[in-house]
C-alpha cells in the first residue's frame, strides 16, 4: 500500500474528528525556523548522583562531569555551593578532582551546583549529589570503660559474668566487631583456659574458681573488625582492653588446724585453770574468715578448751596416780559459726595429747605382805622377826615379811632404806635403795653385836626415805629382833685386826686409836680386861693404856712415811680369868706432803709446720704412792701459746690442739715455748715448773690471699691504656721465697682487653696492677654488656711448691660517655585512637625515646602538626586538638576534636638529649599518627527521589517493582545499617479524598555498600478502577541503639482503565504476538511513551466494513510523570509521523479506539473536511502572526519560538487535551492537552521548555521511574474565547491549541511568551 492512500484505511473513534495524513504539513515553516537557532549545552542524563571514596586523596581524580552541545560549541564547567570546597574543576575537561579530605562519617552525601556553558546561552546549573563511600578507617571502640567485675568463686561454669561492647563507626564487614582473649594475668597454664569470649562480647566461666589459687584476675580483650579497604588494601583495624575480676571468696572449706600435731604436758597437782597448750584453727576461706569455736569430742576428761581462743586449761584436780594412763587424748573441734554453701557445718578435728607428769607427791610406805601378792591397801609399821646371836654378816632376819612402795614414778618413786635406833648398827638393811616397789631384808651387820647375852631382844627402826621430796619424806617402821641365846665367851676384841693410822712427824703422846677394847659377857673379875702390846721393838715406838685400851704414840721421831710406811703390833686382852685374845694392830704411818715433784729430762723439740707436737712431760714425786700427795698432775701455765696445747692432767701427754702454723709465731727463729707446771695434790701443794721449747720450721703451706673478695672498678669508653685499679693480696708464709706472688689473667671473654703488672709492696703483700690494653678501644654503645667480667690469679712462685693459685672476681665496668644521639622507636610510635567530641580528654599516650648512654635527659619536642581527613590535607584544622609535654605524654586538649573535619593528624615530633657531650643532640623527626574514631550520632539520609513513578493496576502483579528509594547513614557498622519498611499508604483521589490502604505495598531492603536501596513492590492486587495517587510513606531506620530514623514520602501515580486503548489489525492473533516487539518500538518511536500491553485477543465482527480486522491488542500509553495518551491523543501522534503510520499499517493496523468501530457517514466524512479546512485556515493564520513577533525578538527568544512551532506542528488542531492527573479526568487547564507538561528526550523535544528533558522507557515495566521536570504543576484557568487583539499570550495560545476561531479555546497559562 502506498503512502497516499494510507489515510484511507486509518480510522478513528467516533468521539473525535478523523486526521488526515497531510496534517503534518502545516507545521513546516515551525521546523523551518527551530532549526536556524543555537541551544544551550544540556548535561549527560546521568548527572544526577556520582559516587567517591572517603579515602581519596587530594588531587585524585573523584569524577566527570559530562555535557553537549548540539551546536558543537565550546562548553566550559564550573561547579558552586557549599559543598564544593571539597572539589576542583577542569573548566576544559569537565574533570572534578578531591580539593580536601572526604570524611563519610562526618558528611555521607554532599550536594552541589554543576554549571555548564557555551558561551552564548545562558549558564545550564543542575544539582548534583555525591555520595562519599565508605573505607576501613576506624577501629573499634570499647565503650562504658573501665570494664569491673566481681565473681564468686563458686560461681557456675558456663555462665556470663560481663559482657564488653566495642561499636565501629564504618560499615559492612568493617564495622563488624568480633572480641577474642588475648590474655590472662596472672598468666599461668590453667589460667589459660580459665575464660572464653562470645561474638557478641559476653565472657564465659570456662573453669571452677578457686580463691585460694586467684583472687583478682585481669583480661587483655582484643575488639578486631571484619576488615575492608582503605587506600586499596585490606586492613584489619583493632583495640584492646582489660576487663579486672574480683574472686568474692564463698565459705565451701572446711577450717584448718595449724601447726599439727599436738601435744602438751602438765604436772599433777597443778592448780585449775593452768594452761596446758593453745589450739589454733583457720578458716581457709580466707577472704570469708568466719568465726571458729572450739570444744571437746570426748567428755569426761578433767580439762576444759575456751571456746572462742582455742586455749585447753586444767579443770579439775590431776593426780597421775589415780588416771588410767598418765597420757590423756584430747579430741578437739574446731566448728565455724555459719554453715558452709552447702547446707553443713564447716569443721574441723584434731587430736591433742597431754601428759600429766610426775610430781613427787607420795611418801613410800611399808606393806606386810609377799611382792607378788601384796595389794598395797593397808600399810604395815610394827614387824617381828628372829635371829641366833653371833649369826654371820649377812644373814637376814627371819620371819619378816616388808615390802616398800612409792607409787610415785621414776627418780620420785626411788626411796632410799636404813636403820635408826640403838639396835641399828649390829643390822643392815637390803636393799638400800627402792625405785618404786620392792621387798626389804634385815641383815646382821655386826655378828658380835648379835648377843644374847647384852640383850635379849634388839629393836630397829626401819626409815624409808624419799630424798625428793623434802616436806613429807619419810614412813618409819619399828622391826622388833629376838635373839636366840649360845653358851661361853672370851674376851674378844671385836676385829682381829685394827688398822691403824698415825701422821709421820707426829709428836709423842699422839692418840693413834682412843680405845680399842675387847667384850667378855662375862660378868665380876672373868669380865675385867687389860691390854698390852706383845713386841719390845714396838714398845719403843708405841705404847697401849691398859686399862682403855688407848694407843699412843711413844717417841714420834722414828715416824718417817718415807723410811717406813706400816708397823704391825700385837694387842693383847686378859680377863680376870686369863682368858686372853690378841688382835692384830696394823698401823700405818700417815705420808705427809713433804716432797716437790721432780722433773725427769728435757724438752726441746723440732718440727715442721703444719705438723702435730706429741710428748710426755714425766716426773715423779717421793711422797706415799697412792696419795694426793704423791699423785701428780700437769697443766699448762698461760702464756702467748698456751692456748695451742693441751696437756693430759694426769699422764703429762701435751698435744698440739692443731697442726702448728709457722706463720702464728711471732719468733724469727720460729720458737715457742710453753711452760708446763708439774704439781701433786698434797696439803700444802707442792709443785715443779718445766719449760718445753718447740721449733716450728717453715712450710709454703699458704697461697695467696685477697685482701677483698671481689673487685669492681669503673672506666669511661675510648680510654685506651688508662689506669683500672689495683687488686691487693696476700701470702702468709713467713719466708719470703715461700710469700712470693705474681698476678695474670685468666682466660675469659674480654681478657684480652686488660694488662696486669705485680709489685711487692712488704712481706708477704703485693699488688696487681690492672689497666686497659693501650691497642685496644672499648665503645660501650656497641657492647652488649656494659662491663668486662673479668678473673685475676694470684700464684705463689715458690720453688719448691708452685701452683698454688688464689683467684677473685673484678668487675669492671665501662662507663658511658654521652655521645649517641637518642632514638624514638617505632613501637612508640604507633598509631593513637582518640574518640572525637571530646570523648576522651587528657592524657591519651605516651611517647617513650631509648637513649643509648646511660647518663641522659630526654624531653620531647614538636615540631609540626599535619590535619588529613580520607588522607587529604585539611588545613589547620587540627593543629591545637593535642599537646606533646616535655616527658612524652601526649594530652587531648581540645573540645573541637571533629572526626568529620579531620580523622587522621601526624605530628612530627623529636626527642633531645640535654646531657650530651659530643654528637647530635637530636633524633631523627618522626611523625606520631593520631586516628580520630567516629561515634555514631547520624540519622539516615534519604537521596532525592528525581523521577515519577506511575503504576497501572491492571498489568501489575504482585512482587511488582513500582518505585525505589535510596539512603544512606553516615554512621558505621549497626548505626549504618538502614532496614526500610513502609509506615502508611494512602491513595489520594481525584475530588481531594483521602483513602488509607493496609498492606497494599511492601518494601524490600538491599545494600550496595553504604548505600541502601528501598525497593516498593506490590503486595497484593491493585484495584484498577481507583484513580489518582497513592502516598506512600517510607521510614529508613538505622540498626543500632540508640536508634534513627528518617521518613519521606513517595507519589506514585495509578493509571485507571479508562486509558485503556483498543488497537485492532488485520493479522491473527499469533501474528501480532509474533510482530509484538516491532509494534511496541513504533507505538514508542511515534508516542514517546510506555507502551503498556495487557491483552492480544482474537477479534471478530461481523460487521460489513472496508478491512476486516482479525486481532485486538488492548494497551496504554504512558508517560514517565504519570500521564497517559487516551485515543484520540494516540491518534494524532500516529498520524504525525508518517513513517511510524506506514510501519504499523505494514504490520496490520487498522483501528485504533477504545471499544468496536463503525463505519462513518458522508456526512460526517464531509464534516470532517470542513472542519480540516477550517483548522488548517486558522493554524496558517496564527503561523503567520506568530512568525512576524519571532522576527522582532532577540535570537534567543526566536529559538526559543521557533522549538514551539516545530513542537505545535506535530500536534492536529482539533485533539482534545488529556488529563492533567495521572489517572483522573482532571485536567491541568480545561481542555489543555496534558502532553505540553512533558519532559521529553533532546531529541523529541517540543521546546517548551529549555531545561528540562525526558525519555519515555521502551519497557516501563522494569524501570517505571524517570527524572521528573523542574516544573511539573502547571496551572491552568478557563480563557475567553479568543480575541481580536494581537497580544502575545494570546497569540501563543491559539498557536498551542490549534482551535478553530468560533470554539471556546483553553489556554494553558503555565506557557507564555517570556517563558519561550
Amino acid at each position: 500500500m502506498e503512502a497516499r492512500d494510507m489515510h484511507q484505511f486509518l480510522f478513528c473513534v467516533p468521539q473525535a474528528p478523523c486526521r488526515m495524513a497531510w496534517h503534518p504539513l502545516l507545521l513546516l515553516p515551525f521546523l523551518l525556523a527551530a532549526a536556524s537557532g543555537n541551544t544551550a549545552p544540556i548535561f549527560n542524563t546521568t548527572m544526577t548522583i556520582v559516587y567517591v571514596a572517603e579515602d581519596l586523596q587530594i588531587g585524585e581524580f573523584a569524577f566527570q562531569l559530562t555535557a553537549y552541545d548540539l551546536d558543537g560549541d565550546k562548553i566550559t564547567y564550573s561547579i558552586s555551593g557549599a559543598d564544593s570546597f571539597y572539589f576542583d574543576v577542569n573548566a576544559q575537561t569537565g574533570e572534578v578532582t578531591l580539593k580536601n579530605l572526604l570524611d563519610r562519617e562526618s558528611q555521607a552525601r554532599l550536594t552541589i551546583l554543576v554549571t555548564v556553558s557555551d558561551g552564548i546561552n545562558e549558564e545550564v546549573t543542575r544539582r548534583l549529589t555525591i555520595i562519599v563511600e565508605d573505607r576501613n578507617d576506624n577501629a573499634p571502640v570499647f565503650r562504658n570503660l573501665p570494664y569491673e567485675t566481681s565473681v564468686l568463686e563458686n560461681t557456675t561454669v558456663g555462665s556470663i559474668i560481663y559482657t564488653v561492647f566495642a561499636d565501629d563507626s564504618d560499615t559492612g564487614t568493617a564495622a563488624k566487631v568480633s572480641y577474642s582473649i588475648q590474655e590472662v594475668i596472672p598468666d599461668t597454664t590453667k589460667n589459660h583456659g580459665l575464660f572464653y569470649i562470645l561474638p557478641n562480647g559476653s565472657v564465659v566461666l570456662n573453669s571452677s574458681l578457686d580463691y585460694t589459687i586467684n583472687t583478682f584476675l585481669q583480661l587483655k580483650i582484643l575488639a578486631q573488625d571484619g576488615g575492608g579497604l582503605l587506600r586499596n588494601e585490606t586492613v584489619i583495624q583493632s583495640s584492646t582492653t582489660y576487663l579486672s575480676i574480683t574472686v568474692i571468696d564463698v565459705p565451701n572449706l572446711n577450717p584448718r588446724f595449724l601447726n599439727e600435731p599436738y601435744s602438751g604436758s602438765v604436772p599433777e597437782g597443778c592448780p585449775v585453770g593452768t594452761t596446758v597448750l593453745t589450739v589454733t584453727a583457720m578458716d581457709r576461706d580466707t577472704g570469708v574468715n568466719d568465726k571458729i569455736s572450739y570444744s571437746f569430742t570426748n567428755a569426761s576428761v578433767p580439762f576444759a578448751i575456751n571456746d572462742t581462743t582455742g586455749t585447753i586449761t586444767v579443770s579439775q584436780m590431776l593426780d597421775r596416780e589415780q588416771l588410767l594412763s598418765e597420757e590423756v587424748l584430747l579430741e578437739v573441734t574446731a566448728r565455724e559459726s555459719n554453715l558452709d554453701i552447702y547446707g553443713n557445718v564447716a569443721q574441723a578435728s584434731t587430736l591433742v595429747t597431754v601428759l600429766v607428769t610426775d610430781v613427787n607427791d607420795n611418801k613410800p610406805q611399808f606393806y606386810q605382805c609377799s611382792l607378788s601378792t601384796c595389794d598395797f591397801i593397808y600399810t604395815q609399821s610394827n614387824f617381828t622377826g628372829s635371829i641366833i646371836e653371833h649369826s654371820p654378816s649377812k644373814v637376814p632376819v627371819s620371819n619378816l615379811n616388808i615390802v616398800a612402795r612409792d607409787p610415785d614414778k621414776g627418780i620420785n618413786g626411788t626411796f632410799e632404806l636404813y636403820l635408826q635406833g640403838a639396835s641399828a648398827s649390829a643390822f643392815t638393811v637390803s636393799p638400800t635403795r627402792i625405785v618404786g616397789t620392792g621387798e626389804v631384808q634385815i641383815l646382821v651387820q655386826d655378828p658380835s653385836a648379835v648377843d644374847y647375852e647384852i640383850t635379849h631382844v634388839m629393836v630397829v627402826q626401819l626409815i624409808a626415805n624419799d630424798t625428793g621430796n623434802p616436806t613429807d619424806c619419810c614412813s618409819t617402821a619399828t622391826v622388833t629382833i629376838d635373839l636366840i641365846d649360845t653358851n661361853d665367851h672370851f674376851p674378844e676384841f671385836p676385829q682381829s685386826t685394827y688398822s691403824l693410822s698415825v701422821m709421820e712427824n707426829s709428836p709423842d703422846g699422839t692418840i693413834i686409836a682412843t680405845n680399842i677394847t675387847a667384850y667378855d659377857p662375862d660378868s665380876g673379875a672373868g669380865g675385867q680386861i687389860t691390854y698390852q702390846l706383845l713386841q719390845e721393838y714396838i714398845q719403843q715406838i708405841f705404847m697401849v693404856n691398859a686399862t682403855t685400851g688407848a694407843v699412843l704414840v711413844r717417841n714420834g721421831s722414828f715416824l718417817d712415811r718415807e723410811m717406813r710406811s706400816m708397823y704391825s703390833a700385837n694387842l693383847q686382852a686378859k680377863d680376870g680369868g686369863n682368858m686372853m685374845s690378841t688382835t692384830m694392830l696394823e698401823i700405818t704411818v700417815l705420808d705427809e706432803n713433804d716432797n716437790e715433784p721432780i722433773i725427769i729430762g728435757s724438752y726441746f723439740i723440732y718440727v715442721e709446720e703444719g705438723q702435730n707436737v706429741s710428748t710426755q712431760i714425766r716426773a715423779i714425786d717421793n711422797d706415799e704412792e697412792g696419795t694426793p700427795n704423791s699423785e701428780l698432775g700437769f697443766k699448762i701455765v698461760p702464756g702467748l701459746y698456751s692456748n695451742n696445747f693441751t696437756i693430759n692432767q694426769i699422764t703429762g701427754e701435751m698435744h698440739s690442739i692443731e697442726p702448728l702454723d709457722r706463720e702464728a709465731v711471732d719468733s724469727e727463729e720460729g720458737q715457742l715455748v710453753v711452760t708446763v707446771e708439774v704439781y701433786d695434790h698434797g696439803v700444802p701443794q707442792l709443785s715443779t715448773m718445766v719449760n718445753v721449747t718447740i721449733t716450728v720450721a717453715d712450710v709454703n703451706d699458704n697461697m695467696p690471699v685477697f685482701l677483698q673478695q671481689s673487685y669492681e672498678f669503673s672506666i669511661f669508653e675510648s680510654s685506651e691504656g688508662s689506669f683500672v685499679g689495683d687488686v691487693m693480696a696476700t701470702d702468709a708464709d713467713r719466708t719470703e721465697i715461700n710469700s712470693r706472688i705474681s698476678f695474670q689473667l685468666e682466660r675469659s671473654t674480654g681478657s684480652s682487653n686488660f694488662l696486669i703488672s705485680s709489685t711487692r709492696l712488704g712481706p708477704g703483700n703485693y699488688s696487681g696492677r690492672l689497666s686497659l690494653d693501650p691497642d685496644v678501644t672499648v665503645d660501650y654503645d656497641t657492647m652488649q654488656d656494659k662491663f668486662f667480667s673479668l678473673v685475676v690469679l694470684a700464684e705463689n712462685t715458690a720453688a719448691d711448691n708452685a701452683g698454688k693459685i688464689a683467684n677473685v672476681s673484678v668487675l669492671v665496668n665501662i662507663l658511658d660517655v654521652n655521645d649517641e644521639p637518642p632514638t624514638i622507636p617505632s613501637s612508640s610510635q604507633k598509631s593513637v585512637s582518640v574518640s572525637e567530641n571530646s570523648t576522651q580528654l587528657g592524657l591519651v599516650h605516651t611517647v617513650v625515646a631509648f637513649d643509648p648512654d646511660t647518663n641522659h635527659s630526654l624531653v620531647f619536642e614538636e615540631l609540626s602538626v599535619a590535619c588529613f581527613k580520607g588522607g587529604s590535607n585539611a588545613g589547620e584544622v587540627c593543629w591545637d586538638w593535642f599537646v606533646l609535654l616535655p616527658n612524652g605524654s601526649l594530652l587531648a586538649d581540645s573540645l573541637d576534636i571533629d572526626y568529620e573535619l579531620c580523622d587522621e593528624v601526624r605530628l612530627t615530633i623529636r626527642v633531645e638529649d640535654l646531657y650530651t657531650q659530643k654528637g647530635d643532640r637530636y633524633s631523627k623527626n618522626e611523625t606520631l599518627e593520631i586516628w580520630i574514631t567516629d561515634i555514631n550520632d547520624n540519622a539516615p539520609i534519604f537521596f532525592p527521589v528525581s523521577g515519577t513513578f506511575v503504576i497501572v493496576p491492571e498489568i501489575s502483579p504482585v512482587d511488582l517493582q513500582v518505585a525505589t528509594v535510596k539512603a544512606t547513614d553516615a554512621d558505621s557498622g549497626l548505626g549504618g545499617t538502614i532496614v526500610f519498611s513502609i509506615i502508611s499508604v494512602v491513595l489520594v483521589q481525584e475530588d481531594g479524598a483521602k483513602r488509607p490502604f493496609d498492606n497494599l505495598f511492601k518494601v524490600v531492603t538491599s545494600a550496595d555498600q553504604d548505600n541502601y536501596t528501598g525497593s516498593i513492590q506490590v503486595a497484593s492486587n491493585l484495584d484498577s478502577s481507583l484513580k489518582g495517587q497513592y502516598q506512600v510513606t517510607v521510614e529508613a531506620r538505622d540498626s543500632a541503639a540508640p536508634q534513627h530514623a528518617t521518613q519521606t514520602t513517595l507519589n506514585i501515580f495509578t493509571v485507571d482503565q479508562s486509558y485503556r486503548i483498543h488497537l485492532q489489525f488485520t493479522t491473527t492473533v499469533d501474528e501480532v504476538q509474533s510482530n509484538l516487539e516491532s509494534i511496541r518500538m513504533a507505538l514508542t518511536s511515534a508516542t514517546k511513551a510506555g507502551v503498556y500491553v495487557s491483552a492480544i485477543r482474537s477479534y471478530d465482527d461481523s460487521r460489513a466494513t472496508q478491512v476486516k480486522a482479525k486481532s485486538v491488542m488492548e494497551a496504554y500509553f504512558v508517560y514517565s510523570n504519570g500521564t497517559a495518551l487516551d485515543v484520540n491523543q494516540l491518534t494524532l501522534l500516529i498520524h504525525s509521523d508518517p513513517p511510524v503510520l506506514a510501519n504499523l499499517m505494514n504490520l496490520g493496523l487498522v483501528i485504533i479506539g477504545p471499544g468496536e468501530v463503525t463505519e462513518p457517514s458522508k456526512e460526517k466524512e464531509m464534516i470532517g473536511v470542513i472542519a480540516g479546512l477550517a483548522a488548517f485556515l486558522v493554524l496558517f493564520i496564527l503561523i503567520m502572526i506568530l512568525a512576524l513577533v519571532l522576527t522582532i525578538r532577540s535570537y534567543k527568544r526566536k529559538l526559543s519560538a521557533m522549538k514551539a512551532l516545530k513542537a505545535a506542528t506535530t500536534l492536529s488542531p482539533a485533539v482534545v487535551q488529556g488529563a492533567g492527573i495521572p489517572g483522573t479526568n482532571k485536567y491541568n487547564a480545561e481542555r489543555a492537552n496534558p502532553m505540553l507538561n512533558l519532559s521529553l528526550d533532546p531529541s523529541h523535544d517540543l521546546g517548551f521548555h529549555e531545561e528540562t528533558s525526558s525519555l519515555a522507557s521502551i519497557n516501563s515495566l522494569d524501570e517505571n521511574k524517570v527524572d521528573s521536570p523542574k516544573e511539573d504543576n502547571f496551572k491552568a484557568k478557563r480563557g475567553s474565547p479568543h480575541p481580536t487583539d494581537s497580544t502575545e499570550d494570546e497569540v501563543l495560545a491559539a498557536a498551542l491549541n490549534m482551535k478553530e476561531p468560533s470554539k471556546m479555546a483553553y489556554i494553558n497559562t503555565a506557557f507564555n511568551t517570556t517563558d519561550l
